[in-house]
């Protein structure tokens, strides 16, 4: 009697992210290759406990953040296989670092690290899931849902990057640092220098089409000892320095589009000091950006020597990582951030600065550690800044003092300002702006800057600064503190009327 196909459910919990699940890829393609059926789905689709009887089903986890949203997918999920766990398999990082509390909160055991062994799941085979290319099709679900379950294809609901351009995955895998704010070390604990990227991205190419980029998420690649072969490897594959791609575009003609390489989590300033030469290897590819983190102050002498080798090999395209809210102050974030300014001014380069707010491995949402040379407001005041910005930092000089602030000082008034102002601010002050930088000025002269602080980190809610400003003695706090109560609604409304 031939064997049944066994029915597949991959899931990603709903929150955000822009990259796809790699992981639960490689498990598409090893359940693909034992004849499986596959079906992937985002966050908790309660459609699926009509639909088919699943064998097994694969939930897939990112940060610690995400707690909340990640357990309760697990637990619904849970239902559709009667609470029966050799059905249900848990894995990826937040699986791996916090094991025992998944396991608490869903009874689940959770598979933690990398799918590195044959035949993690008891299926009877040798096969090593990791060395396996992802499965590109997964989220095709027009091809994918009506082939093999007869559905109609839904409206997606997610979106996500690189699947449809680039070839992405790993030339070395773990790190030779130990640093204490990563989860590196714990899911990657063995360095290992070298993997062969060509078969991989050949196999990639053979069955998915050919890509245009090349995506590495590599945590520490400088430090393979094996460096010039991978860089071999990258040119061999047609990503050199200047490499062009050609395809037909929507209107039948051939179009062109340059290539880049991006070694996505970044490179290691330190090797790149201690080692020119592969600095001058990383000129011969087509990368763009190259990430350089800047994760500390006390690292701005190494740093700035990085960026200049970078320039010094036809390296004019960079993006920067700035961790912030661990053991620095706003002060340093704002130095590290300027001297970017000036590095570009000097250099002729283009660095895009990307603070990142440094969570705890453990911690079980965004919000809730403040460093302490942080305070809530502050690290608040950074977010509605980035929040203008999209993300990252302008790389000229004017738009950052506008944004920032001229020094230390300025930096650190805009971050008491109030959120609803900060996030209309334009390219000059507007008379609103200048009458809150009046009333803080007067403030500060009077030592009563602190109070202020003290205020804003205490209230989160629009009843709370009420509150406040009924209790608070001080004219000069009063005053300002209503200024607070401004929506963000009121503030356009005000700003609209002045254009």
């Amino acid at each position: 009697m031939k064997e049944r196909k066994r029915n597949i459910l991959l899931v990603e919990p709903g929150f955000r992210t822009k990259f796809p699940p790699m992981g639960l890829m490689k498990i598409s393609t090893y359940h693909k290759r034992l004849g499986d059926n596959v079906k992937f789905v985002k966050g908790i689709k309660k459609t699926e406990a009509y639909s088919v009887y699943y064998d097994r089903i694969y939930i897939s986890t990112l940060f610690t953040y995400n707690w909340a949203i990640t357990i309760n997918t697990i637990n619904y999920y849970k239902t559709l296989v009667d609470n029966d766990p050799t059905r249900i398999k848990v894995g990826g990082i937040m699986a791996s670092l916090m094991p025992e509390d998944v396991h608490f909160e869903t009874g689940i055991e959770p598979t933690t690290g990398l799918l590195n062994k044959p035949d993690p799941f008891n299926d009877g085979n040798d096969i090593i899931i990791d060395t396996l290319v992802p499965d590109y099709n997964l989220f095709d679900k027009a091809q994918q849902q009506t082939r093999l379950f007869g559905e109609k294809p839904p409206k997606l609901d997610y979106s996500y990057t690189l699947v449809d351009d680039s070839y992405f995955g790993y030339s070395t895998k773990g790190c030779i640092r130990k640093c204490d704010f990563c989860g590196v070390p714990r899911l990657e604990p063995k360095y290992q220098a070298y993997l062969d990227i060509k078969p991989y991205v050949k196999t990639i190419k053979e069955e998915f089409g050919e890509k245009c980029h090349l995506v590495l998420f590599d945590n520490n690649i400088l430090a393979s000892q094996k460096f010039p072969e991978i860089v071999r490897d990258i040119r061999d594959l047609g990503f050199e320095k200047g490499s062009v791609f050609e395809y037909i575009n929507q209107g039948n003609q051939t179009s062109r589009k340059n290539r880049y390489v991006d070694f996505n989590q970044g490179v290691d300033a330190r090797i790149m000091v201690e080692r020119e030469d592969k600095v001058a290897l990383l000129g011969n590819v087509a990368i763009n950006p190259l990430r350089v983190a800047f994760d500390h102050i006390s690292e701005k002498d190494i740093y700035t020597k990085a960026i200049k080798l970078a320039a010094k090999y036809k390296i004019r395209d960079l993006s920067n990582y700035i961790l912030y809210n661990w053991d620095d102050t706003p002060e340093d974030l704002w130095k590290r951030l300027k001297l970017n300014i000036d590095l570009n001014k000097e250099m002729d380069l283009k660095i895009y600065s990307f603070p990142m707010k440094y969570i705890p491995l453990n911690a079980k949402d965004r919000g809730s550690y403040i460093s302490p040379n942080w305070t809530f407001y502050l690290i608040r005041g950074v977010q509605r800044i980035l929040n203008v910005l999209k993300g990252s930092v302008m790389t000229t000089e004017d738009f950052f003092f506008r944004a920032f602030g001229k020094n230390e000082i300025e930096f650190m008034d805009i971050l008491h300002m109030p959120e609803a102002i900060l996030l209309y601010r334009d390219k000059k002050p507007w008379w609103l702006e200048k009458k809150w930088f009046s009333k803080f000025r007067d403030l500060k002269e009077c030592g009563m800057d602190k109070d202020l602080l003290n205020i804003l980190n205490s209230c989160k809610t629009t009843k709370e600064f009420e509150n406040a400003i009924v209790k608070t003695k001080s004219g000069k706090l009063k005053s300002i503190l209503e200024m607070y109560l401004l929506t963000t609604t009121e503030v356009k409304e005000l700003k609209s009327n002045i254009n």
